[in-house]
């Protein structure tokens, strides 16, 4: 699946023009960077350097705003636990400290250098270091950069600033030692390539090819759907699977997808970007799967550790896929459920462009005839009640339920809205002959 690791760098170009992002604008007047700024300047009233840190500074630079501000800092975990009198320990053992400051929490953590990684997510120790050394311990040139909020200096010892202007994700340092040591850095490069239209340069790229199989057990798949849904919003979320497959970790993840042809994933995520915005995550990675079954589809939300929500819309979404049944009974059921709207929407997307349109229309027609018996089943009043079919001799029971299924099936099968009508025909029903045997 390394096809193409030849060229230079892949870029990050979908079906469709990506947003141009503009460079080095910045952008001021955010209440939570006016409040981190008087934590820096505490911070170095009391003698200690301190920045805002990482993936702030590359919005900033960027012109994206942003609240999710960190700060680093020579100032050890004690020293800024003195400083300040509102904080969680929650990080420490790594430097960190939460700094509550007039109703916001920022991340203080001390500059450090990690030593020694075993487990390929986390270091075994660290030690107190330089602001140059911190920057080189973490993951990609745009995350390590610094930024003083004090003299609005920016502080790059890693080629950040000129990445960025080349829109590239570069590992800081040699790529094989960073993915070493963090095996989860493979899959956030690609996130970052997906969110920004970046490019990813040759020796990332290969280095991920190289390191995709020890992916696991080092990084839990808890981890790995959250950076998945983190993706999922982003336009180029298509050309990210495609590449993740090229290089690799897709068929890691999914081992069921280990033989499939490059151009078959293009194809199974190619209409992503016609996908409602709404789309839930998991029903992009359906798509993946063409030829899954229900018992499946449980078996892949247990695997990706998705939430019963998810796993609820996937089985309900494939119900709708394969019902080839014209029963308006069904049908009436399918589109009283909340979610009906947007599974459409979905399979739509999977149409042919030019088959679109009658797709959407036919469901639309459909569900405007059937309108009175789906406000019926939402609102949860049949026109046969259990005590109608009391006051017609019928006990309390298994064949009481079975009565009311069938009488809702004939309400709506014959156009039924009359208590009457739907009475008459049940009668003449076997299940009503067996229930006043």
């Amino acid at each position: 699946m390394n096809e193409g690791l030849e060229n230079d760098c892949f870029v990050f170009r979908p079906y469709f023009a990506l947003p141009h992002f503009p460079k080095f604008r910045y952008y001021k007047g955010m209440d939570a960077q006016e409040i981190a700024k008087d934590i820096v300047k505490k911070l170095v009233d009391a003698g200690h350097i301190a920045y805002f840190a990482g993936g702030w500074v590359r919005d900033f630079l960027m012109g994206h705003p942003s609240d999710d501000i960190d700060i680093a800092t020579d100032a050890s975990p004690d020293q800024i636990l003195q400083l300040f009198p509102k904080t969680f320990h929650v990080g420490i053992a790594f430097g960190v400290v939460v700094v509550c400051h007039d109703g916001h929490q920022f991340e203080v953590a001390t500059f450090r250098k990690d030593i020694g990684y075993e487990d390929g997510r986390k270091p075994t120790s660290i030690e107190p270091s330089t602001a140059e050394e911190d920057a080189k311990r973490r993951d990609f040139t745009i995350n390590g950069m610094f930024y003083d909020p004090l003299d609005e200096s920016i502080h790059d010892f890693v080629g950040g600033r000129e990445d960025l202007s080349r829109e590239i994700i570069r590992t800081i340092g040699d790529p094989f030692e960073r993915f070493f040591e963090d095996r989860l850095r493979m899959i956030r490069a690609l996130r970052f390539a997906c969110r920004f239209g970046f490019h990813i340069d040759t020796e990332t790229q290969q280095a991920i090819a190289d390191h995709a199989d020890t992916l696991f057990p080092a990084v839990s798949m808890e981890r790995i759907w959250q950076e998945f849904s983190k993706m999922a919003a982003y336009p180029a979320f298509d050309y990210t699977l495609v590449e993740m497959h090229r290089l690799g970790l897709l068929s890691v993840i999914f081992p069921g997808l280990k033989g499939v042809h490059l151009d078959d994933i293009k194809h199974r995520v190619s209409h992503f970007h016609d996908m409602p915005k709404e789309t839930l995550t998991i029903a992009y990675f359906l798509q993946l799967f063409p030829d899954i079954d229900q018992e499946g589809i449980k078996d892949l939300c247990r695997y990706l550790r998705t939430s019963n929500r998810d796993q609820k819309f996937a089985q309900f979404f494939h119900h709708i896929k394969t019902l080839e049944s014209p029963d308006t009974h069904a049908w009436s059921h399918i589109y009283a459920h909340p979610d009906s709207e947007l599974c459409i929407k979905i399979l739509a997307a999977s149409e042919p462009a030019e088959t679109r349109s009658e797709y959407l229309a036919a469901h639309q027609q459909r569900h405007a005839g059937l309108a009175p018996h789906i406000k019926r089943i939402i609102d949860q009043v049949p026109v046969v009640t259990s005590e109608d079919l009391k006051n017609e001799g019928i006990k309390p029971g298994k064949l009481m339920g079975e009565l009311l299924k069938e009488s809702e099936r004939i309400a709506i099968l014959y156009e039924f809205h009359e208590k009457h009508e739907v009475l008459d025909k049940l009668k003449e029903s076997q299940l009503w002959k067996d229930a006043h045997e």
